[in-house]
């Protein structure tokens, strides 16, 4: 059986799933929980310096996207990082890792961007036997309007100080989780880099308003008649999140850097997706936020049955599998021809492939009296259109025109696919080979 077992920047764990820092960590009640339904690791939800107490909002703190059958694909939040006493929290931390010692116990922390307001609550985290830090660059509201969260990890000169004080002032492996809410995420993985961390953890959630309400005409979650941009989460960010876990991956600056996983991972496929992208582990909270703990449980068996299935041993294997085949657009391969084809079988005459290729100027797909649809090879750009709209799984499917096939389309023959299409003749963005 394959083994989940993970070691991340020295951080054993039981599995390659971890809580993120979230609602769901925020307390050892749910921790102990979380522990016990079978998750790897957790992030303790952010933690601040002592001071002016942290105050959140008594009303509603989160928003909601649904899709059509009302299942949640993602949620807005306003709220802030803990309002417990940091010293309650600490003294969490130390009990419930006493007890799971086998368990990842990081701990994320947001304090002023001051090296005296780090170096006074490293020790105290340290103290608790946590495994590591995660330091929170991330956060869009709230904390951002303070100078902390986005407002420094929107900043790379100063995500490399605070990665370097913290790197002088612990010894515990330290994690820089990024904000999404930038131009280029490698500039910020970049510095974090060079102020010495051991690995970054992305996405932060993206600065969002999720809905407005036309009553009372305010964003929504709406607190006494007013609404503010938020942190969105879930399902729907996944895809930004893949694309910037593999730009990190890829990026000859990153390339190595351990990764952390975040942002939509609900099934073990959204985590095999990250891991091939270069991930080492993943963290969830949106997930458990809607479905609970147990979820680990098909999370973990789906994951091993997969492994199983494919002939990984280990996670290791899987790790940064998909980095080699994520390239610029310029390096595609544009003698790669393929025509949609329909299942006449399986079609259920619904129309809707007609309607996106008629109204998306290909006018590719015919239809018959009788309502049978059917491929105009010679019109068919192969942009894939009908196969994503298509309401029956595998009922357009898109085939290859094999070499030495005249495309009805181009009048061309298809050519076979060139050994490095990098410095093929017919690519536009070719690269000279030396």
């Amino acid at each position: 059986m394959a083994d989940l077992t993970s070691t991340f920047v020295g951080i054993k764990s039981p599995n390659p799933f971890w809580l993120a820092s979230a609602p769901p960590t925020d307390k050892e009640y749910n921790v102990r929980r979380a522990f016990k339904a079978g998750w790897g690791g957790v992030v303790w939800k952010t933690l601040g310096a002592e001071g002016p107490p942290v105050v959140n909002v008594n009303g509603p703190r989160y928003g909601a996207i649904y899709g059509a059958d009302r299942r949640l694909l993602g949620l807005n939040n306003i709220e802030l990082i803990t309002d417990r006493p940091l010293q309650t929290n600490l003294d969490e931390i130390k009990s419930v890792k006493r007890d799971f010692p086998d368990r990842a116990m990081v701990v994320s922390i947001m304090v002023p961007c001051e090296e005296d307001a780090w170096r006074a609550i490293l020790p105290r985290v340290e103290e608790t036997g946590a495994d590591g830090i995660e330091l929170n660059f991330g956060c869009p509201h709230g904390m951002s309007e303070r100078g902390m969260g986005a407002a420094v990890g929107q900043v790379p000169e100063y995500i490399e100080m605070v990665t370097r004080w913290c790197k002088q002032y612990t010894r515990m492996p330290v994690i820089v989780k990024l904000t999404p809410n930038i131009t280029d995420v490698r500039k910020p993985a970049a510095a974090a880099k060079r102020g010495g961390a051991d690995a970054v953890s992305l996405i932060n959630t993206i600065n969002s308003i999720t809905s407005v309400n036309l009553d009372t005409m305010s964003p929504e979650p709406s607190i006494d008649g007013k609404g503010s941009h938020g942190g969105y989460c879930g399902p729907a960010v996944k895809p930004i999140a893949l694309s910037m876990v593999s730009e990190i991956a890829r990026d000859p600056e990153t390339h190595g850097m351990p990764i952390s996983g975040i942002g939509g991972v609900t099934t073990w496929r959204d985590a095999a997706e990250f891991m091939s992208l270069g991930a080492g582990n993943v963290q969830v909270c949106t997930a458990v936020m809607t479905y609970g703990f147990k979820i680990v449980d098909e999370m973990t068996a789906g994951l091993s049955r997969w492994m199983d299935e494919k002939g990984y041993r280990s996670v290791d294997e899987v790790v940064g599998r998909a980095v080699p085949n994520v390239t610029d657009w310029q390096y595609l391969n544009l003698n790669y021809v393929a025509k949609a084809r329909i299942s006449q079988d399986d079609c259920i005459k619904c129309g809707r492939c007609y309607a996106a290729c008629e109204d998306t100027s290909h006018q590719a797909i015919s239809m018959s009296a009788d309502r049978t649809f059917e491929v105009i090879d010679a019109e068919c750009v192969a942009c894939n259109l009908c196969v994503d709209v298509c309401p029956v799984e595998n009922c357009i499917t898109m085939e290859r025109l094999a070499p030495g096939t005249v495309d009805a389309r181009t009048g061309k023959v298809v050519e076979a696919e060139p050994a490095d299409w990098t410095t093929h003749p017919n690519n536009p963005g070719a690269v000279a080979a030396e």
